[in-house]
Protein backbone atom coordinates (compact mmCIF):
# COMPACT_ATOMS: atom_id res chain seq x y z
CA UNK A 1 0.00 0.00 0.00
CA UNK A 2 1.35 3.45 -0.89
CA UNK A 3 1.92 6.11 1.71
CA UNK A 4 -0.55 8.94 1.15
CA UNK A 5 0.04 12.54 2.14
CA UNK A 6 -2.21 15.59 1.84
CA UNK A 7 -0.78 19.04 1.29
CA UNK A 8 -2.29 22.51 1.57
CA UNK A 9 -1.27 26.15 1.85
CA UNK A 10 -3.51 28.42 3.92
CA UNK A 11 -3.71 32.07 4.91
CA UNK A 12 -2.03 34.89 3.03
CA UNK A 13 0.39 33.99 0.26
CA UNK A 14 4.07 34.77 0.48
CA UNK A 15 7.35 33.96 -1.19
CA UNK A 16 8.67 30.46 -0.52
CA UNK A 17 5.48 28.41 -0.40
CA UNK A 18 6.34 26.67 -3.66
CA UNK A 19 9.99 26.29 -2.68
CA UNK A 20 8.95 24.58 0.56
CA UNK A 21 6.56 22.23 -1.23
CA UNK A 22 9.33 21.43 -3.69
CA UNK A 23 11.73 20.47 -0.89
CA UNK A 24 9.01 18.37 0.71
CA UNK A 25 7.79 16.69 -2.47
CA UNK A 26 11.18 15.89 -3.92
CA UNK A 27 12.37 14.41 -0.62
CA UNK A 28 9.29 12.23 -0.23
CA UNK A 29 9.49 10.91 -3.78
CA UNK A 30 13.22 10.33 -3.43
CA UNK A 31 13.12 8.43 -0.14
CA UNK A 32 9.79 6.58 -0.07
CA UNK A 33 9.38 3.80 -2.62
CA UNK A 34 5.60 4.08 -3.00
CA UNK A 35 4.09 7.46 -2.11
CA UNK A 36 1.14 9.54 -3.30
CA UNK A 37 0.65 13.26 -2.69
CA UNK A 38 -2.66 15.08 -2.87
CA UNK A 39 -2.92 18.86 -2.98
CA UNK A 40 -5.99 20.61 -1.59
CA UNK A 41 -6.84 23.75 -3.55
CA UNK A 42 -7.47 27.14 -1.97
CA UNK A 43 -6.39 26.32 1.57
CA UNK A 44 -8.62 24.58 4.11
CA UNK A 45 -11.67 25.23 1.93
CA UNK A 46 -10.24 22.76 -0.58
CA UNK A 47 -10.22 20.07 2.07
CA UNK A 48 -13.64 21.05 3.40
CA UNK A 49 -15.16 20.86 -0.08
CA UNK A 50 -13.10 17.89 -1.35
CA UNK A 51 -11.43 20.06 -3.99
CA UNK A 52 -8.08 18.39 -4.59
CA UNK A 53 -5.66 17.11 -7.21
CA UNK A 54 -3.18 14.27 -7.23
CA UNK A 55 0.33 15.69 -7.44
CA UNK A 56 2.99 14.06 -9.59
CA UNK A 57 6.80 14.39 -9.29
CA UNK A 58 6.91 16.83 -12.22
CA UNK A 59 4.58 19.20 -10.34
CA UNK A 60 7.46 19.96 -7.97
CA UNK A 61 9.92 20.85 -10.70
CA UNK A 62 10.58 24.44 -11.78
CA UNK A 63 8.85 26.03 -8.78
CA UNK A 64 11.85 26.87 -6.57
CA UNK A 65 11.86 30.52 -7.66
CA UNK A 66 8.14 30.89 -8.25
CA UNK A 67 6.17 33.14 -5.92
CA UNK A 68 2.69 32.45 -4.61
CA UNK A 69 1.46 28.86 -4.38
CA UNK A 70 0.64 26.31 -7.05
CA UNK A 71 -2.22 25.06 -4.85
CA UNK A 72 -3.79 28.45 -4.25
CA UNK A 73 -4.54 29.77 -0.79
CA UNK A 74 -7.35 31.29 1.21
CA UNK A 75 -8.23 32.59 4.63
CA UNK A 76 -10.50 30.43 6.74
CA UNK A 77 -10.69 32.07 10.17
CA UNK A 78 -9.93 29.76 13.08
CA UNK A 79 -12.89 31.13 15.04
CA UNK A 80 -15.25 29.89 12.31
CA UNK A 81 -13.76 26.41 12.08
CA UNK A 82 -16.04 24.98 14.76
CA UNK A 83 -19.07 26.90 13.48
CA UNK A 84 -21.49 24.90 11.35
CA UNK A 85 -22.43 27.11 8.39
CA UNK A 86 -25.09 26.19 5.81
CA UNK A 87 -25.16 22.73 7.30
CA UNK A 88 -21.42 22.24 6.79
CA UNK A 89 -19.38 20.97 9.75
CA UNK A 90 -15.91 22.01 8.57
CA UNK A 91 -13.80 19.84 10.84
CA UNK A 92 -16.05 16.83 10.28
CA UNK A 93 -15.82 17.32 6.52
CA UNK A 94 -12.03 17.53 6.62
CA UNK A 95 -11.80 14.38 8.73
CA UNK A 96 -14.14 12.68 6.26
CA UNK A 97 -11.98 13.52 3.24
CA UNK A 98 -8.84 12.60 5.22
CA UNK A 99 -10.31 9.14 5.82
CA UNK A 100 -11.75 8.83 2.31
CA UNK A 101 -8.33 9.37 0.74
CA UNK A 102 -6.84 7.11 3.41
CA UNK A 103 -4.19 9.74 4.17
CA UNK A 104 -1.27 8.92 6.43
CA UNK A 105 -0.53 12.59 7.09
CA UNK A 106 -1.62 16.13 6.30
CA UNK A 107 1.11 18.72 5.66
CA UNK A 108 -0.07 22.28 6.37
CA UNK A 109 1.86 25.41 5.37
CA UNK A 110 0.71 28.61 7.05
CA UNK A 111 0.91 31.24 9.76
CA UNK A 112 -0.51 31.59 13.27
CA UNK A 113 -4.17 31.07 12.37
CA UNK A 114 -3.29 28.13 10.18
CA UNK A 115 -1.29 26.57 13.01
CA UNK A 116 -4.29 26.87 15.33
CA UNK A 117 -6.43 25.00 12.82
CA UNK A 118 -3.65 22.45 12.27
CA UNK A 119 -3.67 21.79 16.01
CA UNK A 120 -7.47 21.42 15.92
CA UNK A 121 -7.20 18.85 13.13
CA UNK A 122 -4.47 17.04 15.04
CA UNK A 123 -6.73 16.85 18.09
CA UNK A 124 -9.53 15.46 15.88
CA UNK A 125 -7.43 12.41 15.06
CA UNK A 126 -5.45 13.35 11.96
CA UNK A 127 -1.68 13.02 11.62
CA UNK A 128 -0.59 16.62 11.02
CA UNK A 129 2.76 18.30 10.36
CA UNK A 130 2.83 22.09 9.98
CA UNK A 131 5.42 24.34 8.37
CA UNK A 132 5.82 27.99 9.51
CA UNK A 133 5.02 30.56 6.84
CA UNK A 134 4.58 34.30 7.35
CA UNK A 135 6.31 37.52 6.41
CA UNK A 136 5.53 38.74 9.95
CA UNK A 137 7.98 36.24 11.51
CA UNK A 138 5.67 35.99 14.53
CA UNK A 139 5.27 32.22 14.88
CA UNK A 140 6.33 31.11 18.34
CA UNK A 141 9.24 28.70 18.74
CA UNK A 142 11.15 29.36 15.52
CA UNK A 143 13.86 31.94 14.90
CA UNK A 144 12.59 32.61 11.39
CA UNK A 145 9.62 31.79 9.21
CA UNK A 146 9.95 31.39 5.47
CA UNK A 147 8.91 34.45 3.51
CA UNK A 148 10.23 36.85 6.14
CA UNK A 149 13.68 37.53 4.71
CA UNK A 150 12.32 38.13 1.21
CA UNK A 151 9.76 40.59 2.59
CA UNK A 152 12.58 42.33 4.47
CA UNK A 153 14.43 42.74 1.17
CA UNK A 154 11.35 44.23 -0.53
CA UNK A 155 10.56 46.58 2.36
CA UNK A 156 14.21 47.62 2.66
CA UNK A 157 14.34 48.39 -1.05
CA UNK A 158 11.24 50.60 -0.66
CA UNK A 159 12.91 52.51 2.17
CA UNK A 160 16.13 52.80 0.16
CA UNK A 161 14.28 54.31 -2.77
CA UNK A 162 12.63 57.14 -0.82
CA UNK A 163 15.93 58.43 0.57
CA UNK A 164 16.86 60.37 -2.56
CA UNK A 165 13.52 62.15 -2.94
CA UNK A 166 13.39 62.83 0.80
CA UNK A 167 16.81 64.45 0.73
CA UNK A 168 16.23 66.30 -2.55
CA UNK A 169 13.00 67.91 -1.34
CA UNK A 170 13.78 68.16 2.40
CA UNK A 171 10.82 65.94 3.18
CA UNK A 172 9.69 63.60 5.88
CA UNK A 173 8.99 60.29 4.15
CA UNK A 174 6.80 57.71 5.88
CA UNK A 175 7.00 54.11 4.68
CA UNK A 176 4.22 51.89 6.04
CA UNK A 177 5.33 48.28 6.37
CA UNK A 178 3.11 45.23 6.85
CA UNK A 179 2.75 43.90 10.39
CA UNK A 180 -0.51 44.27 12.27
CA UNK A 181 0.57 42.83 15.62
CA UNK A 182 4.28 42.09 15.24
CA UNK A 183 6.98 44.58 14.31
CA UNK A 184 9.74 42.25 13.15
CA UNK A 185 9.44 43.17 9.48
CA UNK A 186 9.46 46.92 10.20
CA UNK A 187 12.31 46.57 12.70
CA UNK A 188 14.58 44.60 10.37
CA UNK A 189 13.83 46.60 7.22
CA UNK A 190 13.95 49.88 9.15
CA UNK A 191 17.43 49.16 10.46
CA UNK A 192 18.62 47.73 7.13
CA UNK A 193 17.13 50.66 5.19
CA UNK A 194 18.60 53.36 7.40
CA UNK A 195 15.30 54.66 8.79
CA UNK A 196 15.67 57.43 11.36
CA UNK A 197 12.46 56.56 13.21
CA UNK A 198 10.98 53.06 13.57
CA UNK A 199 7.48 52.60 14.96
CA UNK A 200 6.18 49.12 15.81
CA UNK A 201 3.04 47.76 17.52
CA UNK A 202 4.93 46.52 20.57
CA UNK A 203 6.24 49.99 21.47
CA UNK A 204 3.39 52.56 21.47
CA UNK A 205 4.60 55.97 20.34
CA UNK A 206 3.90 59.58 21.27
CA UNK A 207 3.26 61.70 18.13
CA UNK A 208 4.80 64.72 19.87
CA UNK A 209 8.03 62.79 20.48
CA UNK A 210 8.07 61.66 16.84
CA UNK A 211 7.72 65.29 15.71
CA UNK A 212 10.40 66.33 18.16
CA UNK A 213 12.75 63.69 16.77
CA UNK A 214 12.21 65.14 13.29
CA UNK A 215 12.91 68.69 14.54
CA UNK A 216 16.04 67.64 16.45
CA UNK A 217 17.39 66.08 13.25
CA UNK A 218 16.76 69.35 11.42
CA UNK A 219 18.52 71.35 14.12
CA UNK A 220 21.47 69.01 13.74
CA UNK A 221 21.66 69.67 10.00
CA UNK A 222 19.62 66.74 8.64
CA UNK A 223 17.01 68.21 6.31
CA UNK A 224 15.06 64.98 5.82
CA UNK A 225 13.72 62.11 7.93
CA UNK A 226 12.75 58.57 7.04
CA UNK A 227 10.07 56.93 9.19
CA UNK A 228 9.42 53.19 8.93
CA UNK A 229 6.09 52.40 10.58
CA UNK A 230 4.31 49.08 10.98
CA UNK A 231 0.66 49.09 9.88
CA UNK A 232 -0.32 48.03 13.40
CA UNK A 233 1.69 50.70 15.22
CA UNK A 234 -0.33 52.77 17.69
CA UNK A 235 -0.01 55.85 19.82
CA UNK A 236 0.30 55.63 23.59
CA UNK A 237 -3.25 56.97 23.89
CA UNK A 238 -4.50 54.22 21.56
CA UNK A 239 -2.64 51.44 23.34
CA UNK A 240 -5.47 50.83 25.80
CA UNK A 241 -8.07 50.40 23.06
CA UNK A 242 -9.07 47.21 21.29
CA UNK A 243 -8.18 47.10 17.60
CA UNK A 244 -11.74 47.75 16.43
CA UNK A 245 -12.07 50.68 18.83
CA UNK A 246 -8.74 52.09 17.69
CA UNK A 247 -9.66 51.89 14.01
CA UNK A 248 -13.10 53.38 14.66
CA UNK A 249 -11.55 56.28 16.55
CA UNK A 250 -9.15 56.99 13.69
CA UNK A 251 -11.97 56.82 11.17
CA UNK A 252 -13.85 59.46 13.14
CA UNK A 253 -10.80 61.70 12.82
CA UNK A 254 -10.52 61.00 9.09
CA UNK A 255 -7.49 58.72 9.25
CA UNK A 256 -7.48 55.51 7.23
CA UNK A 257 -4.17 54.30 8.58
CA UNK A 258 -1.37 55.04 11.01
CA UNK A 259 0.44 56.74 8.11
CA UNK A 260 -2.45 59.17 7.71
CA UNK A 261 -2.32 59.93 11.42
CA UNK A 262 1.43 60.56 11.36
CA UNK A 263 1.24 62.66 8.21
CA UNK A 264 -1.38 64.93 9.75
CA UNK A 265 0.51 65.26 13.03
CA UNK A 266 3.88 66.08 11.45
CA UNK A 267 2.42 68.42 8.82
CA UNK A 268 1.06 70.59 11.64
CA UNK A 269 4.59 71.89 12.15
CA UNK A 270 4.75 73.09 8.55
CA UNK A 271 6.91 70.24 7.32
CA UNK A 272 6.47 68.62 3.93
CA UNK A 273 5.40 65.03 4.47
CA UNK A 274 4.77 62.16 2.07
CA UNK A 275 3.76 58.59 2.83
CA UNK A 276 3.81 55.39 0.81
CA UNK A 277 3.18 51.68 1.38
CA UNK A 278 4.84 48.80 -0.49
CA UNK A 279 1.72 46.84 0.54
CA UNK A 280 1.28 43.48 -1.21
CA UNK A 281 4.58 43.81 -3.03
CA UNK A 282 6.08 42.60 0.25
CA UNK A 283 4.34 39.25 -0.29
CA UNK A 284 5.02 38.86 -3.99
CA UNK A 285 7.73 37.81 -6.35
CA UNK A 286 10.50 35.27 -6.18
CA UNK A 287 11.91 34.21 -2.79
CA UNK A 288 15.40 35.47 -1.99
CA UNK A 289 18.30 32.96 -1.84
CA UNK A 290 18.14 32.72 1.96
CA UNK A 291 14.43 31.87 1.86
CA UNK A 292 14.97 29.32 -0.92
CA UNK A 293 17.58 27.64 1.26
CA UNK A 294 15.42 27.82 4.39
CA UNK A 295 12.32 26.57 2.56
CA UNK A 296 14.22 23.61 1.18
CA UNK A 297 15.50 22.72 4.65
CA UNK A 298 12.00 23.03 6.13
CA UNK A 299 10.55 20.79 3.42
CA UNK A 300 13.24 18.14 3.82
CA UNK A 301 12.88 18.17 7.59
CA UNK A 302 9.09 17.85 7.40
CA UNK A 303 9.53 14.82 5.14
CA UNK A 304 11.93 13.27 7.65
CA UNK A 305 9.40 13.81 10.44
CA UNK A 306 6.85 11.88 8.39
CA UNK A 307 9.30 9.04 7.82
CA UNK A 308 9.90 8.87 11.58
CA UNK A 309 6.17 8.92 12.36
CA UNK A 310 6.37 12.19 14.30
CA UNK A 311 3.06 14.05 14.09
CA UNK A 312 1.19 16.84 15.85
CA UNK A 313 4.21 19.11 15.40
CA UNK A 314 5.43 22.11 13.44
CA UNK A 315 8.86 22.52 11.88
CA UNK A 316 11.15 25.13 13.44
CA UNK A 317 14.61 26.67 13.18
CA UNK A 318 16.37 27.38 16.48
CA UNK A 319 20.01 28.40 16.84
CA UNK A 320 20.51 27.51 13.16
CA UNK A 321 19.39 23.93 13.80
CA UNK A 322 16.28 22.24 12.41
CA UNK A 323 13.88 21.05 15.09
CA UNK A 324 10.15 20.86 15.80
CA UNK A 325 7.58 22.02 18.35
CA UNK A 326 4.37 20.44 19.53
CA UNK A 327 1.38 22.13 17.91
CA UNK A 328 -0.48 21.90 21.20
CA UNK A 329 2.24 23.91 22.92
CA UNK A 330 2.54 26.84 20.52
CA UNK A 331 -0.63 27.18 18.45
CA UNK A 332 -2.06 29.92 20.69
CA UNK A 333 1.21 31.83 21.10
CA UNK A 334 2.78 34.59 19.04
CA UNK A 335 6.39 35.76 18.92
CA UNK A 336 6.40 39.54 19.33
CA UNK A 337 9.22 42.07 19.56
CA UNK A 338 10.10 42.65 23.21
CA UNK A 339 10.65 46.34 24.04
CA UNK A 340 14.09 45.36 25.37
CA UNK A 341 14.92 43.15 22.38
CA UNK A 342 18.63 43.33 21.57
CA UNK A 343 17.98 44.72 18.08
CA UNK A 344 15.82 47.49 19.55
CA UNK A 345 18.52 48.34 22.09
CA UNK A 346 21.23 48.42 19.44
CA UNK A 347 19.08 50.60 17.18
CA UNK A 348 18.55 53.06 20.03
CA UNK A 349 22.31 53.22 20.61
CA UNK A 350 22.86 54.51 17.09
CA UNK A 351 20.17 57.18 17.48
CA UNK A 352 17.11 55.54 15.95
CA UNK A 353 13.96 56.80 17.64
CA UNK A 354 11.04 54.53 18.51
CA UNK A 355 8.83 57.51 19.31
CA UNK A 356 8.62 56.71 23.00
CA UNK A 357 11.43 58.73 24.61
CA UNK A 358 12.78 62.26 24.44
CA UNK A 359 14.97 62.39 21.29
CA UNK A 360 17.29 64.98 22.82
CA UNK A 361 18.54 62.21 25.10
CA UNK A 362 20.33 60.43 22.28
CA UNK A 363 20.19 62.45 19.04
CA UNK A 364 23.55 64.09 18.52
CA UNK A 365 25.38 65.59 15.57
Amino acid sequence: MPKKIGLLTAGGDCQGLNATMRGLGKTLYQNIKDVELYGFLGGFSGMINADYVKLEPHDFSGILTRGGTILGSGRQGFKTMKVVEDGVDKVKNMKKIYDKLDLDCLMVLGGNGTHKTANLLSQSGMNVIALPKTIDNDIYGTDFTFGFHTAVEVATDAIDRVHSTAESHSRVMIVEIMGNKAGWLTLYSGVAGGADIILIPEIPFDPDLVKEAVMVRRKNGHNFTIIAVAEGAMTKKEAGLKEKERLAKRKELGYRSVSDLLTAEIAEDGLEVRSMAPSYMQRGGSPCPYDRFLCTKFGIYAASLFEQGIFGVTVALRDNQMTHNLLSGMADKSKLVAPNDQTVQLARKMGISFGDTDPTDYYKK
